[in-house]
């Protein structure tokens, strides 16, 4: 039997966050192993909980994605990511709020529904299969790179 990501085909939009982090010249992505936007490389992030703040989950969601500990700041980019599924019914609706946010500590390491984890430099992104909206944040900030 098939399993249904739990949050696919809701009754309304979630929120979710990422993390714009570099080091080094080198921005930390991760290969996402679940939908939406499985098998691309990402920003590293989830879904706000209840109670959380934008920071707390994005703090949060990096370390348990990628071992990172960060620190995280003010929102720099905001999106809608929503799927539709072969009937044209919404499967996944998230808004999406990407935070600027300071390295800590910790070297990447995946986990949770993190395939792979690593710091990516301009000229690696080239060569991967990245999130449309990823590409889009990345190509915005690149200054940084």
């Amino acid at each position: 039997m098939r399993r249904i990501h739990p949050a696919a085909y809701p009754n309304h939009p979630r929120v979710g966050v990422g993390a714009v982090v570099f080091r080094e010249g080198k921005v930390l992505l991760i290969f996402r192993g679940k939908p939406p936007a499985q098998h691309t490389w990402a920003i590293p992030g989830g879904s706000v909980n209840l109670g959380e703040t934008l920071q707390q989950a994005a703090e949060r969601e990096v370390q348990e994605e990628t071992g990172v500990i960060i620190t995280a700041r003010e929102p720099i980019f905001t999106f809608d990511a929503i799927v539709r599924d072969e009937t044209d019914q919404v499967q996944f609706h998230y808004v999406v709020v990407d935070l600027a946010a300071d390295y800590v500590s910790g070297e990447p390491t995946p986990g949770d529904d993190a395939l792979d984890a690593r710091w990516v430099s301009s000229d690696e992104m080239e060569g991967l299969r990245m999130n449309e909206m990823t590409g889009k944040l990345l190509k915005a900030v690149s200054c940084k790179l």
